[in-house]
C-alpha cells in the first residue's frame, strides 16, 4: 500500500499525519473552616462531590467500553479482510446545498488499541449532536489510512438527477479512497451497490448504523457539509443556512416563501415551498 497523501480532505486526502489531542481541566478550591462543624460541612460535600466525580468518570469509561464503535469495528473484523473502505453521503435530501460524499479507508492491521478506544463512541452520524460529530470529525482523520471527500454542486444535482448523482458520488469517493491501493480491498456502501466500479463491494442497509468505515465517512461527510453551509449563511443571507443546513424545515420554507430562492437552491425539488412562488 503507497504512502497515503497528507494534509486535510478536500477533494481527497490522508488522516495519518493530524494530530488530536483533547485536554481536560479540573478545578480545586479550599476554604478556611470557622468551626468544627463548618469544617464537617465542607470535608462532607467535598466527599459527596469526590464520589459524585468518580461515579461520572466510571459512567463515561462504561459508555467507552460499550459504545456503539466497538460493535461497528467487530462487523468489520468478521469480513475477514485487512483493508475495508465506506462510502457515505450527507445532504442528499435538502433543498439547497451540495451533496457530499465521503470515502474512509480502515487498516485493520494498522490500528491501535488507543484509536479503536477514541472512536469507541462512533456511530451513524444522525445518531449525534453537531458538536458530537465535530468532536469525533478530527478523531476519524487520524485514525483512518485515507479519506477522501467528493462535492456535488446544485446545478449538478438538477441537471443529472439526485440519485445519479448520488450513485456517481459514492463511487468517486471509493474510487479516490482505494486508488493505487495494492492488495484486496472490501468496500461497503450506505444502502446501494454502485456502477462501474472495480473493486469488490457490498452494499449494507443502515449502514452508517453497521460498518464502522460506512459511520466514520458518514461523519466526514455530515461535518464537511454542514460546515460549508454555516459558511454559505454569511455569503446568502436570509435563509438560515447555519440553522437547517440546506433541509425542509418550517423556518427553511418560510424564508422561501418570503425572499425567493438562492442559487443554493436545487430547483429540480418538487416542494411545496417553491409552488406558490412564480419561477
Amino acid at each position: 500500500m503507497p504512502s497515503p497523501p497528507t494534509g486535510l480532505p478536500t477533494a481527497s486526502g490522508s488522516s495519518r499525519s493530524l494530530d488530536y489531542t483533547s485536554a481536560s481541566a479540573s478545578e480545586a478550591s479550599s476554604r478556611p473552616a470557622g468551626s468544627s462543624a463548618r469544617a464537617t460541612e465542607v470535608v462532607s460535600a467535598s466527599s459527596v462531590s469526590s464520589r459524585a466525580g468518580a461515579s461520572s468518570a466510571r459512567a463515561r469509561r462504561r459508555a467507552r467500553r460499550n459504545g456503539s464503535g466497538r460493535r461497528l469495528f467487530a462487523f468489520d473484523r468478521r469480513l475477514g479482510v485487512r483493508l475495508v473502505a465506506g462510502a457515505d453521503e450527507a445532504g442528499r435530501g435538502c433543498l439547497a446545498g451540495p451533496l457530499v460524499a465521503a470515502g474512509v479507508l480502515f487498516d485493520y492491521d494498522a490500528l491501535t488499541t488507543r484509536e479503536l478506544r477514541s472512536l469507541s463512541l462512533l456511530n451513524d452520524s444522525k445518531q449525534h449532536t453537531a458538536q458530537a460529530r465535530e468532536e469525533l470529525y478530527p478523531l476519524v482523520l487520524s485514525s483512518a489510512a485515507r479519506v477522501v471527500v467528493v462535492s456535488r454542486c446544485v446545478r449538478g444535482i438538477d441537471a443529472r438527477g439526485l440519485h445519479k448523482t448520488n450513485l456517481a458520488a459514492l463511487r468517486d469517493a471509493l474510487r479516490g479512497v482505494t486508488r493505487d491501493v495494492v492488495g484486496d480491498v472490501l468496500c461497503l456502501v450506505d444502502g446501494f451497490s454502485v456502477a462501474e466500479f472495480e473493486r469488490p463491494q457490498r452494499a449494507i442497509v443502515d449502514g452508517d448504523a453497521t460498518s464502522a468505515a460506512i459511520a466514520a465517512a458518514s461523519i466526514v461527510a455530515k461535518v464537511t457539509r454542514d460546515r460549508y453551509m454555516r459558511h454559505a449563511d454569511i455569503q446568502h443571507p436570509g435563509w438560515s443556512f447555519a440553522e437547517h443546513v440546506g433541509y425542509s424545515t418550517p423556518v427553511h420554507r418560510e424564508a422561501i416563501l418570503r425572499q425567493g430562492v438562492s442559487p443554493l437552491h436545487r430547483m429540480s425539488f418538487q416542494s411545496l415551498a417553491y409552488q406558490q412562488l412564480a419561477l
